[in-house]
């Protein structure tokens, strides 16, 4: 057993490997966390997959969850509500992640005191060669930085390691593939310890294939930022649509204002009162936005709070039983026993 191993030894470190066919991979996935992280929980969550990947977790030894609601951000909001542990550990199912590279993202979580290490992709543009992807990779990271802050580099990695701070806190409202930009934006907004760890991608073994659709998955995420945008900045939010209606109102207002001044008429009544229209509507734009980011700001100090308030380190279990310490099962069994005592007696 490694020095690392060791040092791991005293964390409840959990896997977290969300599926939907992956029956080709999902089981080397598996053996490679057990080898890797020998203390460490494993759970596959299958996601309504079709050919044989959850018996192929099940024999491998992975502790195996359905979820049926489709898509990868429903599987890790169940997980995330599900799972109790000190150290998360989330990874695909599809093989492009190294397991032994978990070892160098904990330890660079616990000696970093970070709330969330991503493993960035290095080899990301030559996933399955497909041109698209990389190009919405590059385009969308260099939107996320210029929309939220320069915290990461690569905001679609699934290979992150997060504590139980960060896990507990994480609201995850996002259906699909926008989790990962969603974590992203949660740990920016609460301007959370997080670190970056450069890693090897691996291509997809023959028979496994991407769930990414270019375009439309694209189109989601691109709507996520927008979301995201207005939840988080949204004086920004409004205010760039005020300015565009205020730009329409001055344009119209422009040609109307000097025929007035040089003739005393309005001969485009229509015009001038559009324009009026346009000015009023960038008014109501950036009071929305002005009143609506303090409402961000109250909602973002509710966050911290309870990010703050959250345990770091999960309740203790029973190694021999896998249930509450015994300490608790012990208040659960008489608590149980004198509420029986009470209903009996009246």
């Amino acid at each position: 057993m490694s020095r690392a191993t060791r040092m791991f030894d005293r964390f409840n470190i959990a896997v977290l490997l969300p599926c939907y066919n992956e029956a080709s991979t999902i089981g080397q996935v598996v053996q490679g966390f057990q080898a890797a992280l020998p203390t460490a929980q494993i759970y596959v969550y299958d996601n309504n997959s079709t050919d044989g990947t959850a018996l192929k977790a099940m024999l491998a030894g992975a502790t195996v969850v359905r979820e049926r609601r489709q898509g990868k951000g429903h599987v890790v909001r169940r997980m995330l509500a599900d799972i109790d542990a000190d150290i998360y550990v989330m990874a695909d199912g599809d093989s492009t992640y190294c397991p032994t590279d978990a070892e160098d993202l904990i330890r660079t979580l616990i000696t970093e005191r970070a709330d969330m290490v991503v493993g960035t992709r290095r080899g990301v543009h030559n996933d399955a060669g497909r041109q698209g992807h990389a190009l919405g990779n590059r385009l969308f990271n260099l939107l996320y930085r210029s929309m939220f802050g320069t915290d990461f580099n690569d905001i679609f990695s699934g290979y992150r390691v997060f504590s139980r701070r960060f896990a507990k806190s994480f609201p995850a409202v996002s259906n699909g593939f926008e989790i990962e930009t969603e974590m992203s934006v949660h740990a920016s907004r609460l301007k959370l310890p997080v670190a970056e760890l450069e890693l090897d991608y691996g291509r997809r073994p023959d028979g496994s294939h991407s769930k990414l659709s270019t375009y439309r998955d694209g189109a989601k995420i691109l709507w996520t930022f927008a979301m995201l945008m207005k939840e988080t900045r949204p004086f920004t939010f409004f205010g760039l649509i005020g300015m565009a209606f205020l730009s329409t109102s001055v344009g119209f207002m422009m040609p109307v204002l000097l025929e007035y001044f040089a003739t005393g008429l309005v001969p485009r009544m229509p015009t001038w009162v559009f324009a009026l229209a346009m000015l009023m509507v960038s008014i109501i734009m950036f009071t929305a936005g002005l009143i609506l980011d303090s409402v961000s700001r109250a909602r973002t100090e509710q966050l911290r709070l309870h990010y703050i308030a959250t345990a770091a380190r999960a309740a203790p279990l029973d190694s021999a039983k896998g249930g509450l310490a015994l300490s608790q099962t012990e208040d659960l069994v008489i608590g149980t026993q004198a509420r029986i005592v009470r209903e009996r007696h009246g």
